[in-house]
């Protein structure tokens, strides 16, 4: 299933960073309230700046929403879709614990091998790097602790071989 367009970030309608970790407290507090999983996954494709630098500013906003478009058939609609900074996205996933969201990121590696690439003499596969935090339902935990997991973990899988950690 795909999400529809919400009428937020201007790029290709996914929410702002302010829309989406809004909605994410507010899903992090039913979570918490009725005791469900919530899971977030946060999203950098390596090496964007230096794919900006050799083929240009255009052609990384083209790649950003080939990947947009990837995400958005890889999660249901019940998922919250934003933008943070530093072309970083935030997924917020209701009622999906770690075993879902680790399937949803390998998927997702495996959507930004299959997105055309603009031609080079020395051609490259993107990588995706994903940090993912879970809460279980009754855990004691804030909200912000969810994120900054998620952080951590997007920092661990970047530093070292894993593109893919959990926290």
């Amino acid at each position: 299933m795909t999400q529809s367009s919400p009428s937020g970030d201007a790029f290709d309608g996914l929410f702002s960073q302010t829309q989406i970790r809004h909605l994410m407290k507010t899903e992090f507090g039913r979570a918490k309230r009725y005791e469900y999983e919530l899971s977030c996954l946060l999203l950098e494709i390596d090496g964007i700046g230096a794919f900006r630098d050799q083929f240009g500013f255009e052609a990384k906003e083209d790649l950003c929403s080939d990947f947009v478009q990837a995400l958005r058939r890889a999660t249901r609609s019940c998922d919250y879709l934003g933008r943070m900074m530093d072309d970083r996205f935030l997924v917020v996933l209701p009622h999906t614990g770690s075993p879902g969201t680790a399937v949803l990121a390998a998927r997702l590696q495996e959507l930004l091998q299959e997105i055309e690439l603009p031609d080079s003499d020395s051609p490259s596969r993107l990588q995706l790097t994903c940090g993912s935090a879970h809460f279980s339902g009754g855990t004691p935990m804030f909200f912000d602790a969810l994120l900054n997991g998620a952080e951590a973990a997007l920092q661990t899988a970047a530093a070292g071989t894993h593109q893919i950690q959990n926290s």
